[in-house]
């Protein structure tokens, strides 16, 4: 439940008078807090106080219970729905020099994060005599996009930084 509600329940009202509104939202009127109280006992529900700082406050007659489950029900899915507007870019390291099988699994890896939505930065690793060959990497890179083609683009072409060749593919974007 979120921190900045303030509700007071049943017997932590502190006014003598009361602004009352009914389980079905419809305003009663200014009735004492005893008397709110006894109507709220009598329905089975409890007497919140939704506004304090009103003159006379707010209350209203409602299962709290509920309310509480509700609001933490609505937060649960406000977060949800962040995460899914949020994309994250997941990081893929090898080597130049892979063999078949372990990028197979690597690419599997990927096309899983770009079907989720997400961005995949790929770092391919010269070890050696391997950086006096760029084209090795050039070579897998295409690999990569030839197989991927299907659910990714290329973001940032690949770009050799020292030891490493690195690029973004990206999701391919819905027409």
């Amino acid at each position: 439940m979120s921190k900045n509600h303030n509700y007071r329940v049943n017997h932590q009202i502190r006014a003598k008078e009361v602004r009352l509104i009914d389980e079905k939202g419809n305003q009663v009127g200014i009735l004492p807090v005893k008397e709110a109280l006894q109507i709220a006992q009598e329905r089975d529900l409890d007497l919140v106080e939704i506004a304090p700082q009103a003159r006379p406050p707010v209350c209203k007659i409602m299962d709290f219970g509920k309310f509480k489950y509700e609001l933490k029900k609505k937060e649960r899915e406000a977060r949800k729905k962040q995460r899914e507007h949020s994309i994250e870019v997941k990081d893929i390291r090898m080597k130049v020099r892979i063999d078949e099988h372990d990028l197979q699994v690597k690419l599997k890896h990927m096309r899983e994060f770009l079907e989720d939505g997400d961005k995949v930065r790929v770092r391919l690793r010269f070890r050696g005599r391997e950086n006096v060959h760029p084209e090795l990497g050039e070579n897998l890179f295409k690999k990569i996009v030839e197989r991927l083609g299907d659910v990714c683009e290329v973001e940032v072409p690949p770009k050799k930084e020292g030891p490493f060749m690195i690029f973004t593919l990206a999701p391919k974007r819905k027409k």
